[in-house]
């Protein structure tokens, strides 16, 4: 059934108020996914404060250009379309958007995204969620501030091992 002009209105304000509030947007190309692999989806996204949103590509249009993104025209991709809003970090969903799109074959894909307000393509897409995650990053960079201290620290053990080894030597000698 066909929705009324309030209800495209309300619709609109939905898709300004979202794309206003998110860091990152991808657009996700879906066919055929079952409502289990659909709410698996949406599930997954949340846990990463993510939503997916399925909207007429003329109200996505029109929301884009609400917010001066004229350059991206939706209507140009083929095939059924939703929206990922990123709310916190902005290459969490695109990595679930990927692992996704290995499980499900062929039903989920990345047409592309707007990051920090500029679109990028489907393949730059696919390499951000290639990236390592916020936390993983994070964790490298603790470690390699921490491997030179662990170095000296391990020295200095050993230094005081070798000593303790000698002495030990030397009290089954006598």
């Amino acid at each position: 059934m066909p929705k009324s002009k309030a209800q495209k209105s309300e619709i609109l304000r939905d898709l300004i108020e979202k794309i206003n509030k998110a860091k990152s947007i991808i657009f996700a190309k879906f066919n055929n996914l079952t409502v289990a692999e659909s709410s698996a989806l949406r599930k997954e996204l949340r846990k990463e404060n993510s939503e997916y949103y399925i909207a007429k590509k003329t109200l996505i249009n029109l929301a884009l250009k609400e917010k001066k993104q004229e350059a991206v025209n939706v209507k140009k991709f083929a095939g059924q379309m939703a929206l990922v809003f990123s709310y916190e970090d902005e290459i969490a969903p695109a990595k679930i958007i990927a692992k996704f799109k290995k499980e499900f074959e062929k039903k989920l894909d990345f047409f592309g995204g707007i990051l920090e307000g500029k679109f990028i393509t489907e393949s730059e897409m696919s390499e951000l969620a290639s990236l390592p995650s916020r936390e993983e990053l994070y964790a490298k960079v603790v470690g390699s501030i921490n491997s030179p201290i662990s170095g000296f620290v391990n020295a200095l053990a050993g230094n005081i091992r070798n000593l303790v080894y000698t002495l030990s030597a030397i009290k089954d000698k006598k």
